[in-house]
């Protein structure tokens, strides 16, 4: 099940946001902009906030979601073959914040479907999360290499730049590579990313 993320003109596709990665008192140029890195989603377009936009980091593991996962478990060790059902299961332990099952799920998957750039971004956001930022980046640039116009690869990539790596060129040259692809590209606070971008570089001159 892909969960493919478009960032477009003043709408974003219904994603789960997580990782609340608050760009305030250390990016104060910013303007206290709130950013997180996205999860692919495959909904359609809705605008603004709401239910484009979660502020909780993941769901509650319900009894309800435990049988879930339980049931992808058992079909993940019964067909180990079907790549679906490993990104449904990867993608269940992403919502409960089960960083490390959720990397080997979507690994499963990848090894059976490698040019999955949403898995890929999935997998990314997850290592994040984990402390693992190195591994994140290297995930987005796969998705990136595989679909050059994955746009929550790209904005995800800028965001640990800055975020966890203090890399801000880094992060200036993620979301540049954005806004070439989509000129109109906006965070999930409205805020177009050029915008962004003009004043991170005014905040280093």
């Amino acid at each position: 099940m892909a969960r493919q993320t478009d960032i477009t003109t003043g709408y974003v596709k219904k994603s789960s946001l997580l990782l609340a990665c608050l760009i305030s008192a250390a990016l104060g140029f910013l303007g206290g902009i709130v950013l997180s890195a996205y999860k692919s989603s495959s909904a359609i377009s809705l605008p603004g906030p709401g239910p484009g936009q979660q502020s909780a980091p993941g769901q509650k593991l319900t009894g309800e979601l435990a049988g879930v996962i339980e049931a992808l478990e058992r079909e993940t060790s019964q067909n180990p073959g079907n790549a679906k059902t490993w990104i449904e299961l990867g993608n269940n332990y992403f919502d409960t914040d089960q960083f490390e099952k959720s990397i080997r799920a979507y690994e499963q998957a990848l090894a059976l479907d490698p040019g999955n750039a949403n898995v890929l971004t999935d997998m990314g956001v997850m290592y994040r999360r984990s402390g693992q930022p190195q591994k994140a980046i290297a995930a987005f640039d796969k998705a990136i290499a595989v679909d050059p116009k994955h746009e929550v690869s790209r904005f995800n990539k800028g965001i640990v730049m800055m975020h966890d790596l203090n890399d801000r060129d880094g992060a200036v040259q993620a979301w540049e590579g954005l806004v070439r692809i989509n000129p109109l590209a906006k965070s999930p606070s409205g805020i177009l990313i050029k915008e962004m971008v003009d004043k991170l570089k005014q905040g280093g001159s």
